[in-house]
């Protein structure tokens, strides 16, 4: 099937060729009319092709329904009785479906490898964290997911949900099933981020996607691991420990009232590919990935990739390629740079680790060029190899001092760095990518975490979200 086919089986993807197909003069928002290149040649190039979902895939009332067609497609491919397309990203589908759990004051079981849309959306609904601690291996130093125990640990508190982030943004995954049972013998539903998940499912190489496991909602970004557009996402749910009424409420209360049409398009035609050469596509990336670690191996005799074979069975994404910057005795911050002035962007790098997103966009040419490159880098930069090490991201364990919404709405100041440690923070602060919290509002600054986050910031790591970006400074709850 050619790609111009995806037009017959896509509803929105129709709709939004279809537009472009016959003469319109709108007098609607957009207010660029898809004619701002009469403005300005610049401005015409970035909006003209832009519209909307009302009165653009559909008309002003929807009253041809696309987006609810392509919606129950979604669903029915996906096995979920609950689909809806987000202009937002996994982190206004995180914000919907956490709006949709419980009542202020109640808790959470939530993985403290949660993304940063995670922990905002617990201050929007009041909810509060019991924070579970992620298995870590000795070996590679990568956080290996949730254990059973940890959940176990925290049911007396009675949680009204189990928030999970798999995959971890380097690849691992928990043992999702035993998670699910346990969780389901408590009537607890289980709310998945599958941010970098969206192709799971669609290989028999590949796990499973999280529904198939049990999960009661995946939310999943189809920007990511697909070839979706910009801040494109999924909200998919089953609704027997979720309530559907709730889950729609919170979605449109949080979604914008102005859902722009390309990115809808694209969740629909990513959709439509996904079931008509999933297989063929995904089974071609799987080579082209294990094709360019291969080759760069061959070079090392220490590993120097994350590989399935490290992990329990199932338990890794095989697509994802995460370079041990440390085997090599080399830098990651200092690969990255050396990449970017060879014109290859990767996804993340610290001192130990720098991750390349691969997905079914790629090319076989692609895996050649960045083999030769990578190659070519890698040796010069080697060195004698290091310890793994834990990022500071998957290490911390916070300690609680007031909960984060009392930080957030809190009277605060700024004091120094020295003076921060033992003081409660007002800042959610966290390495980006991949923007899981170091410290979160309401917890405690130790040592550790101010001093660690001094440490990654010189060594080239992007700080983000802190009221003073250079770290002298840190905003606390006023005593």
């Amino acid at each position: 099937m050619s790609t111009g086919d995806l037009r017959n089986i896509a509803p929105l993807l129709d709709a939004y060729l279809s537009y472009f197909e016959v003469h319109r003069i709108p007098f609607t928002v957009p207010g660029h009319k898809q004619k701002a290149s009469r403005l300005d040649a610049g401005l015409g190039a970035v909006v003209d092709s832009d519209i909307p979902l009302f009165g653009g895939l559909d008309e002003i009332k929807l009253t041809n329904n696309v987006l609810a067609q392509a919606e129950k497609l979604t669903a029915t491919l996906w096995g979920a009785d609950f689909a809806r397309f987000s202009t937002g990203g996994s982190t206004h589908a995180n914000q919907a479906v956490i709006l949709a759990l419980g009542k202020p004051g109640d808790k959470v079981a939530l993985s403290r490898t949660a993304h940063r849309s995670v922990l905002s959306a617990l201050v929007l609904a009041g909810l509060e964290p019991i924070w579970l601690t992620p298995d870590i291996d000795s070996a590679t130093g990568v956080p290996l997911g949730i254990p059973v125990s940890e959940l176990e640990r925290v049911i007396p508190e009675k949680p009204v949900a189990l928030l999970l982030t798999e995959p971890g943004y380097l690849g691992t995954l928990s043992d999702i099933r035993a998670l699910v049972e346990c969780a389901h013998s408590q009537e607890i539903p289980v709310i998945i981020d599958a941010a970098w998940g969206g192709h799971f499912g669609f290989h028999k190489d590949l796990p499973a996607h999280v529904l198939a496991m049990g999960a009661d909602a995946l939310i999943t970004s189809v920007h990511k691991a697909l070839p979706g557009y910009s801040a494109s996402a999924l909200l998919l749910a089953q609704t027997k420990y979720l309530d559907p009424v709730r889950l729609e409420q919170s979605f449109e209360t949080t979604h914008t009232t102005s859902p722009a049409g390309a990115p809808l398009a694209s969740i629909d035609a990513t959709r439509a590919l996904l079931q008509t050469r999933g297989p063929e596509l995904l089974g071609a990336l799987l080579e082209n990935v294990a094709y360019f670690k291969d080759r760069v191996q061959s070079h090392f005799e220490v590993p120097v990739f994350l590989n399935p074979s490290d992990f329990p069975t199932g338990r890794f994404d095989p697509v994802k390629i995460v370079l041990r910057a440390n085997q090599l005795g080399a830098s990651g911050i200092s690969i990255e740079k050396s990449l970017g002035e060879r014109g290859i962007r990767v996804e993340m790098a610290d001192q130990d680790t720098v991750v390349f997103l691969a997905t079914l966009a790629d090319t076989r040419e692609d895996f050649v060029e960045l083999g030769d490159v990578m190659i070519d880098i890698a040796t010069l930069q080697q060195s004698q190899p290091r310890p793994s090490a834990t990022a500071l991201s998957w290490s911390v364990i916070p300690q609680v001092g007031i909960s984060m919404r009392e930080a957030y709405f809190a009277t605060t100041e700024m004091v120094t760095a020295s003076d921060a440690i033992g003081r409660v923070s007002a800042d959610l602060i966290a390495p980006y990518p991949p923007g899981v919290a170091v410290i979160a509002p309401g917890e405690i600054l130790t040592k550790q975490v101010v001093e660690g986050l001094s440490v990654s910031q010189k060594a080239g790591v992007r700080i983000a979200y802190a009221t003073d970006p250079t770290l002298k400074k840190f905003r606390v709850v006023r005593d």
